[in-house]
């Protein structure tokens, strides 16, 4: 004779709600699922985020690579969605398989907005990305203006080195164009104290770089330095 077929465990236990039906309290409904939060996060979802928070999601959730969602939040530019993370307890320093972080993502998008709710939450500006740079390395080899100027009213290490052997200001004039943008964020390193006599691996500076390049106006502001 078959044996009965084993009905499925419930998903708020018994006590709890027994409890509820004796204080009259609604009982509380199913932790979110697996990745809910990421997905939300991922989306800029304020409103589901908020409310899978309220459910109990873990607020470092992350994916298989080990992304958390204030990451995804933070590579999808939903400052608000960074925001509500951050306050709900995310690690604000916790980094994935590639090494990125929110902070770090900035460097990377030139996201300002997305970069002050991460400042708030004190970040640790001495992390780095897979080339060993910190945020502002990639923010100056791209141009990114606005996230230069912002890195730049903070502690973080102006003249630091990545795995390339490359400062900020190398970047900024080998991965760049010449055009105004990298221009600019060459003048706002040299104005903060950035070492211009630190050569790239080969023993090559940023002015020998920029004289190279034909980059006149960078090889005025690095030999006014100099």
């Amino acid at each position: 004779m078959p044996r009965p077929s084993r009905l499925p465990a419930p998903l708020v236990p018994l006590a709890v709600l027994v409890l509820a039906a004796c204080t009259g309290e609604e009982p509380p409904g199913p932790r979110p699922a697996d990745g809910a939060l990421v997905a939300a996060a991922a989306a800029g979802d304020a409103d589901e985020v908020r409310r899978l928070l309220d459910a109990g999601a873990d607020p470092d959730e992350a994916d298989a690579d080990g992304r958390t969602a204030v990451t995804h939040a933070a590579y999808g530019g939903h400052a608000d969605v960074v925001r509500l993370l951050l306050a709900a307890g995310a690690d604000v320093d916790r980094q994935d398989a590639t090494r990125a972080n929110p902070l770090l993502s900035t460097g990377e998008t030139g996201d300002v907005p997305v970069l002050e709710e991460v400042l708030r939450a004190d970040p640790d500006l001495a992390r780095t990305n897979r080339f060993g740079g910190t945020a502002l390395i990639p923010a100056a080899d791209r141009g990114h203006v606005a996230t230069v100027r912002r890195l730049l009213e903070t502690d973080i290490d102006v003249d630091h080195v990545n795995d390339l052997g490359w400062t900020a200001l190398l970047e900024a004039v080998i991965l760049g164009d010449g055009g105004a943008a990298h221009t600019e964020i060459v003048r706002m390193l040299v104005d903060a104290d950035a070492d211009v006599s630190i050569p790239d691996g080969q023993g090559v500076t940023a002015l020998e770089h920029a004289r190279a390049a034909g980059y006149d106006e960078m090889v005025a502001i690095l030999t006014a330095a100099g």
